[in-house]
């Protein structure tokens, strides 16, 4: 994002407008979208450090999208775990659930909702952390967001935002475009912050 967006932006959340974005811009941004002070704090540092590294702060497509998207299933940031038991993902082979207690035990977590025995073992290996025998580690805001910025990247979704494809970036988190009208709502508020 250039200069100027990141002044809007810091305008939009109520902080000083140096044009820099960091921590504190990133932590105003996290509670204005409905995070409590402390997960603000936590999340704000996680990703002034991972935002960048995976090139989500490139531009202002792939930021609003990464967050509309977030926002949204985490309850604007306010559930790291899903609320639902995650029986309903018992026996989902296409999530790697294969052992009994696997769709309980892999249930949603982090702001992307991870889901499923494959992708916790997959992202665990992939960012060296053993999620697959401690799942409740995703649900760890900082982690959570690591996680899913790995997602995010692995998925191609930083070219699909460049393209505005908010309805194939929903279907690759989603797996349909369930909450695509909340997602949209999401991403033009922060649009309004930005452009």
């Amino acid at each position: 994002m250039n200069t100027t967006q990141i002044k809007k932006l810091q305008r939009a959340v109520d902080v000083h407008d140096d044009g820099i974005i960091g921590r504190g811009t990133l932590t105003a941004v996290f509670k204005k979208l409905g995070a409590s002070q402390s997960r603000a704090e936590e999340l704000g540092l996680a990703a002034n450090v991972h935002l960048k590294n995976y090139g989500i702060l490139d531009n202002p497509l792939r930021f609003t999208h990464f967050l509309s998207q977030l926002a949204h299933e985490s309850g604007n940031f306010r559930y790291m775990e899903e609320i639902a038991s995650g029986a309903a993902y018992e026996g989902r082979k296409d999530l790697g659930n294969t052992q009994p207690g696997d769709g309980k035990r892999f249930k949603g977590r982090g702001p992307i909702q991870l889901t499923g025995r494959a992708n916790y073992r997959k992202y665990g290996q992939q960012l060296g952390i053993d999620f697959e025998n401690n799942p409740e580690i995703v649900a760890i805001p900082s982690i959570g967001l690591m996680v899913a910025c790995k997602f995010w990247s692995d998925n191609g979704l930083n070219s699909l935002a460049d393209q505005d494809g908010v309805q194939m970036i929903t279907r690759r988190i989603n797996g349909g475009t369930n909450g695509l009208a909340d997602r949209k709502a999401h991403l033009a508020k922060l649009r309004g912050w930005i452009v």
